[in-house]
Order: structure tokens, then C-alpha cells, then sequence
């Protein structure tokens, strides 16, 4: 291994922001829950309520409409579980994209009715099929603004709108969206999305649901009813300010960032497909910026993995290790490539933090990682 380890993993976990480190320092010396009523509790009622405001604005809503949960699972389980709940005596049925976050997944698969809509090769989903199963009965459509695996982009204004056509409501899982593509709840037309803190380089274990006004969910789980009654809990005022501070940051520099980290994933495309055979892109036209998955045949995606740590550079794959068993990615699985393929897959994702010499470092080193991999593969 050479010099500093390289991080590019930034879609697993984005690094802290020194912007919300700061903040988050200033609010440790606030000391009270805001829920009490004394003058230590109202000063951290205050300061949870100025990091809400921040949060809305900087994701295009309303205060009330943001509900913090602990990360972007939560969000999503609960807009599922309780989207559905809400609805399910006149709408028993709920649809999910088939390449969704397995959040998304898990909870519909606790909902009876739930059904799974296909995708194309590239991920997106097929209009066609989600025409055919819309219907008066569906309470919920879940589909990504940004798969987490390919960094595929979903029409999330057009998805709305053909749920509400249907009268469900549209839930959108936006977590790998702030800071990297352009996010305006109140322009998606979502009814409900989700966002984590620690994807745009805030604190690990906040998050938020984002419930449109005139939307009303049934409490998740018990307890005190903060959060507008929806989910219960003391809630973590020095992670909210860290969260807010994080996501403003990542949001004003969305624009410039987008371009940068653009020519940085043309750059190592192109250095790959020049550089290593039978290397295949996936996701198409219609990526985020910060994300580029690659299918490595010959390869198993856990092999390339350790050999790039080796080399002090962090990637990931989005397959499961269950038991030190390797499984191969559901997501790939959906969009029509093989056990073998989807096993041979890897995700490089990007930030702040990430320059050109990066990327050279890779391109480097990749060619012979990817020999070294198949030599075992073949021996294995």
C-alpha cells in the first residue's frame, strides 16, 4: 500500500463535514430535552426547531412536513408500513421498483398484496408494467430518486404523477439524491421521501421523512408522540444541527459539485473501458454523478474488493455477505444480468473529498488487481 488510503465510498458514508462537526460541537453545550418546559428545554426546543427549518429549506419543505427519524431505513420503513396503514381498508395493495434500497423491500414484504415492478436493463422502471398494475386499489408507490447500488435517476415528477392519477400516494427513497442531483420535495410532487444525514456528510443515526402537508400517518412504533405524533422518541437536538449544517453545505454546492464529480466519472469510464477488457458500465444514460457500478467479468466482486484494500483503496460492492457467503447483487439481478455477473460487480462513489489524482490512483492500480482477481477466480 501506498500513501493515504483513498476513500471511495462516499455512498455507504460520506466523510464529516468540519461545517457540521462545528455545529455539532456548538450544540453539545446545550444541555435539556425539548420536550421539557423549562428555560433549558425551550433553548433546545429552539435549536432543534432552527435545524428543522433548515433542513426543509434546503430540500424544498415546509418545517412541518419534515419528521426526523434515525437514518433513512427508518424513514423508509416508515413510510411504507405507515403509508400503508393508513390507507389499507380501502387500498390494500402497495408497488415497489424492483431495485429498491432492501429497507424499501423488507417492509413491503411484510405487507400482503405487495407487488414488485419490473425493470429494464439499465434499472429504470417499466412504464408499461407499472400502467398494468397501477389501480384504485394501491395505496403506495415506492420508487428511488437515485438507485443506491447504479446511481440510476428515476423521473420522480412523472412517477408522482402517475400515482396520483391512480389516487395513491407516491413515496420516494431521495437518500443518495441531496448534494448530487438537483431535490425539491415540494416540485417532485412525492408524497413522501426519505433523506440520512451521514450520505451528505452529516452524523450517523439522523434522518428525515418528509410528509406533505395534508398527508397523515399513523404512529410507528410507541412512546411520546414527538415528531408530530408519527415517531416517538427524545429527539437528538446535536444531530439535528449537525444534519442541517451538513445538508445546507451540500445543497449550495450541489451545482458545481455535479459538473466536478461528472468529469471525474467520464474520466475513469473511459480509463477503465480502456484499460481493463471485459468491463462493462451499468446503469446507462441517466446516472448520478457521485456513482459508477462496473461489472468485472471473470471476477468475483469480493475478490477485486480486497485486493483494492490492499492497495489502500476503499469501494464496495452492493451484494450481501451473509456468513461469508457471497451473494450476488439483487439489484443487478432485477435489471436482467446473471448470478455471475451481478456477483462480479463494483460500486466506486464520489464527494468532496475525491480530486483527480484519485482517480489516476485507481486507473494505476485496477488493471492489475482485476488480473490477480481472475487468476483466483480461475483457480477457485
Amino acid at each position: 500500500m501506498n500513501g493515504e488510503r483513498l476513500y471511495l465510498d462516499h455512498a455507504a458514508s460520506a466523510p464529516l463535514r468540519s461545517g457540521a462537526l462545528a455545529a455539532m460541537l456548538d450544540a453539545a453545550g446545550v444541555v435539556g430535552n425539548p420536550a421539557s418546559l423549562h428555560a433549558s428545554g425551550r433553548r433546545a426546543k429552539a435549536l432543534l426547531e432552527d435545524a428543522r427549518e433548515a433542513l426543509a429549506t434546503a430540500l424544498g419543505a415546509h418545517p412541518l412536513e419534515v419528521v426526523l427519524t434515525s437514518g433513512g431505513s427508518e424513514a423508509d420503513s416508515i413510510a411504507l408500513w405507515s403509508g400503508w396503514s393508513a390507507r389499507r381498508t380501502e387500498r390494500p395493495r402497495v408497488l415497489v421498483g424492483a431495485t429498491e434500497h432492501p429497507a424499501v423491500l423488507a417492509a413491503a414484504g411484510r405487507i400482503p398484496g405487495t407487488t414488485v415492478v419490473p425493470v429494464d436493463a439499465d434499472g429504470r422502471i417499466e412504464r408499461p408494467a407499472l400502467g398494468s398494475l397501477a389501480g384504485p386499489d394501491v395505496a403506495l408507490l415506492s420508487v428511488q430518486a437515485v438507485n443506491n447500488e447504479t446511481g440510476t435517476l428515476h423521473p420522480v415528477a412523472d412517477l408522482a404523477e402517475e400515482a396520483h392519477r391512480h389516487g395513491a400516494w407516491f413515496h420516494t427513497d431521495a437518500v443518495q439524491a441531496p448534494g448530487h442531483v438537483p431535490f425539491d420535495f415540494g416540485a417532485s410532487g412525492a408524497d413522501l421521501a426519505s433523506v440520512s444525514a451521514h450520505k451528505v456528510g452529516g452524523p450517523v443515526g439522523i434522518g428525515a421523512l418528509l410528509v406533505r402537508r395534508g398527508v397523515r400517518l399513523p404512529p410507528y412504533g410507541l412512546g411520546g408522540g414527538q415528531e408530530d405524533g408519527v415517531r416517538s422518541g427524545t429527539q437528538p437536538v446535536l444531530l439535528a444541527a449537525g444534519f442541517a449544517a451538513a445538508l445546507r453545505e451540500a445543497v449550495a454546492e450541489q451545482a458545481g459539485e455535479a459538473v466536478r464529480l461528472s468529469s471525474l466519472r467520464t474520466r475513469l469510464v473511459a480509463g477503465l473501458l480502456g484499460s481493463v477488457d471485459r468491463i462493462r458500465v451499468n446503469g446507462g444514460d441517466g446516472v448520478s454523478p457521485a456513482i459508477l457500478n462496473v461489472t468485472v467479468e471473470g471476477t468475483r466482486a469480493d475478490d477485486v474488493l480486497l485486493l483494492l484494500d490492499r492497495e489502500g483503496i476503499d469501494a464496495s460492492t452492493g451484494s450481501a455477505c451473509r456468513a461469508g457467503v457471497h451473494q450476488p447483487s439483487e439489484v443487478l439481478l432485477a435489471m436482467g444480468r446473471t448470478p455471475a455477473e451481478a456477483s462480479a460487480s463494483i460500486r466506486f462513489s464520489f464527494g468532496p473529498t475525491t480530486a483527480d489524482a484519485d482517480v489516476e490512483r485507481l486507473l494505476g492500480v485496477l488493471p492489475g488487481v482485476v488480473a490477480a482477481a481472475r487468476d483466483a477466480f480461475g483457480r477457485g
